[in-house]
């Protein structure tokens, strides 16, 4: 009797356990958030929030007090329903619909590493919102034509014998990103696009290049223009 009991008792501990691991692995848009929730999407909610302007709070994974506090100083300010809660309406005010979410597995944990590789060598130095925004362009090019279909082709491709990013060229895109880096990348792959569409960028104080001076600027984003 007692060893039935014991692995009732481990049986209900692994479904428990399988059921904090599925939330924990939650990517923001694939559920709402209140009060209350937690997981890895309620940290990424966070980091956008705090990346806007609208404190949320240390970035935890928590849905507390003050994280529902800045979701409605957003709501209000957005001119959206103030309820703190984070539906389908609030989902879409911060840039994250079911479409843009449509691909989120897509991406394997090496092709992932390695955009946030290049996001922490072109952009350390930038804004958080530049971080995501340097990786946005990245995926951009993934889905247009005019480019590879891969994160590691677009990043090592080479036109007239040179890469496209400077950081690949001179070898920084192998230092070890931090974890900002990784936190833009993942904004980026959940949908976030601060750039508008745009698949390049660059620093006007070091670029002399008369093409991507040339294209239509879509955003300017600390020290990077962005352009299509």
């Amino acid at each position: 009797m007692k060893k039935i009991c014991h692995k009732v008792l481990l049986l209900t501990f692994l479904f428990v356990l399988l059921g904090m691991t599925s939330v924990l692995a939650e990517n923001l848009g694939d559920r709402i958030l209140k009060e209350g929730s937690r997981g890895q999407d309620v940290a990424q909610l966070q980091s956008r929030l705090n990346s806007l302007g609208f404190w949320s709070g240390k970035v935890d994974g928590i849905f507390g007090p003050m994280t529902k506090d800045a979701v409605m100083r957003f709501q209000k300010a957005k001119g959206l329903k103030v309820d703190g809660i984070v539906g389908p309406q609030t989902l879409r005010a911060l840039g994250i619909t079911s479409v843009s979410r449509a691909g989120i597995g897509r991406f394997s944990a090496r092709d992932v590493d390695l955009l946030a590789r290049l996001v922490y060598a072109e952009s350390r130095g930038e804004p958080y919102i530049g971080q995501v925004a340097v990786a946005a362009t990245v995926l951009n090019r993934v889905k247009s034509p005019l480019y590879p279909n891969t994160i590691p082709e677009v990043i090592f491709q080479k036109v007239n014998g040179l890469y496209q990013y400077c950081t690949v060229q001179d070898g920084q895109i192998y230092l070890t990103p931090n974890e900002t880096a990784r936190r833009a990348v993942q904004d980026a792959i959940g949908g976030w696009d601060p750039t508008g569409g745009a698949i390049g960028f660059y620093n006007p104080a070091k670029t002399t290049n008369a093409w991507v001076r040339s294209r239509p600027i879509t955003t300017i984003i600390g020290n990077h223009i962005f352009y299509k």
